[in-house]
């Protein structure tokens, strides 16, 4: 019998609904997550898509939002179907879940979080509010579920009473992995193109394209806001570099396989979803060795940050250079995402957790 058989789930992700219409990596991993419940055997229900986001620290935007939520969980605890286990996606002082512990206190049903953030720093300051509700849901939670090294520590530290602080490796929603690449073709950069740390990742590949040998073509997949500003960034190496702009799944896939290595610096990025994918594919990566992107990355050497784009240059002209190392390479990644980061290991952790809180509750 698959372990969410019969079992009802509802999902909530306060920052992004799954069903939103940007693209983003926080939406895609809701998505995976729904995705991973369903196919356990549970019935997973989006209970509510009430956006609670504050991005600038406004203080009379976080009393509207929590008038907004205190109404919702009014009505889930009226109107809401029977249900045995709450799960909340992405809790964090930007984004509280103001919701799930209300709301799963007065139904008598476990909550837990999957990624959920506590930041001391944030208990003053424009985001004092939030970030205070966000450490209550996350004192309210029975198990909190962490994706890399990097959440570990302060969720450890801060962990409330007889709470489960458990690791769930970032995954693909696939469980097999998808045909590998021909290693032929050009580079792969995907982004999206916005301001902030993803225009920070496409300022350095600009700066490492230059230090590159001639011989090399670059794909970038992504669109956005920014995308003026990355054209601009590319401008001086002509049509060495081919926008593909925004890509399906599908297409995404087709680029994979047929692409040299994946080129992304990785600033900033939580870890970053499309490392998982490019290795499933075979692809080697160059990337910098940053908190988060090395707990998905194959382990091995990578170029440090403060070393630069010349660093991170050297790296990839290597990887271009010898395609006996790419080969190598990209078969080590695959074997790496088909251990650890495919739908059927996630599963395993999750309701290894999870199960016995629903019994508990019983």
């Amino acid at each position: 019998m698959l372990p969410g058989a019969g079992k009802r789930v509802d999902f909530y992700a306060p920052m992004k609904p799954p069903h939103h219409p940007v693209p983003s990596g926080d939406r895609e991993i809701a998505r995976n997550l729904m995705a991973l419940l369903s196919a356990s055997g549970a019935d997973v229900q989006l209970v509510s898509d009430l956006k609670i986001y504050d991005k600038h620290g406004d203080a009379a935007l976080q009393a509207i939002q929590r008038n907004a939520a205190r109404d919702e969980a009014a009505q889930l605890i009226r109107d809401m179907p029977a249900a045995d286990l709450w799960v909340t996606y992405h809790n964090y002082y930007k984004a509280p879940d103001l919701i799930g512990p209300t709301v799963a206190r007065a139904r008598g049903i476990p909550y837990v979080q999957i990624e959920s953030t506590r930041a001391k720093k944030r208990l003053t300051g424009p985001w004092a509010g939030f970030a205070e509700a966000a450490h209550a849901a996350a004192d309210a939670a029975a198990a909190i579920f962490y994706f890399t090294g990097q959440d570990r520590f302060a969720l450890e530290r801060d962990r409330c009473g007889s709470q489960t602080v458990a690791p769930l490796p970032p995954f693909l929603p696939l469980e097999e992995l998808p045909a590998a690449s021909s290693l032929a073709g050009p580079m792969l950069t995907a982004g999206m193109m916005r301001a902030g740390d993803k225009l920070a990742s496409y300022r350095i590949i600009a700066e490492t394209l230059a230090y590159l040998p001639e011989d090399w073509r670059l794909d970038i997949a992504g669109d956005g806001p920014g995308r003026s500003e990355v054209e601009a960034l590319m401008a001086p190496f002509g049509r060495r570099v081919r926008f593909l702009g925004q890509l399906s799944r599908e297409e995404l896939s087709a680029a994979y396989s047929n692409s040299s290595l994946f080129l992304w610096p990785g600033v900033n990025e939580a870890f970053g979803m499309v490392y998982l994918e490019a290795q499933a594919h075979g692809l080697p990566i160059a990337a910098q060795d940053r908190p988060g992107v090395r707990d998905v990355l194959l382990p091995r050497s990578y170029p440090e940050p403060e070393d630069g784009a010349e660093a991170l240059a050297a790296f990839t002209a290597a990887l271009l250079a010898n395609p006996a190392l790419r080969s190598r390479i990209g078969r080590e990644g695959r074997d790496y995402i088909a251990r650890n980061h495919l739908a059927p290991a996630a599963a395993r952790r999750f309701w290894d957790v999870a199960a016995p809180l629903m019994e508990t509750q019983t």
